[in-house]
């Protein structure tokens, strides 16, 4: 018998829409790093822009995480010790 993975789907919807208006944000900055390109733009306009993009992602993302987090130490369910890990291993790798 298959072990199910821990997973956890946000449920908060205030929180999601934070994180989905961050992540359209870094989109549309992302869009601006390859119109700075193509246009020749000096290297540190871009590298400032990209610098953005970057911040934009990661802040999205640890949100999701931290929301995440505590949603499943507030729900107590059975498997949020798992999922909790689960959690921390995404964090980590974003550290």
């Amino acid at each position: 018998m298959a072990t199910k993975k821990a997973s956890h789907v946000l449920a908060d919807q205030d929180q999601i829409d934070a994180i989905t208006k961050r992540v359209k944000r870094a989109q549309g900055q992302l869009g601006a790093v390859a119109r700075m390109l193509e246009e020749g733009r000096s290297c540190d306009e871009i590298v400032i822009q990209m610098s953005a993009v970057s911040k934009a992602v990661n802040t999205a993302a640890f949100t999701l995480i931290s929301s995440s987090l505590k949603e499943c130490i507030m729900d107590d369910k059975s498997n949020s010790e798992a999922v909790t890990a689960q959690l921390q291993k995404i964090f980590l790798s974003l550290a």
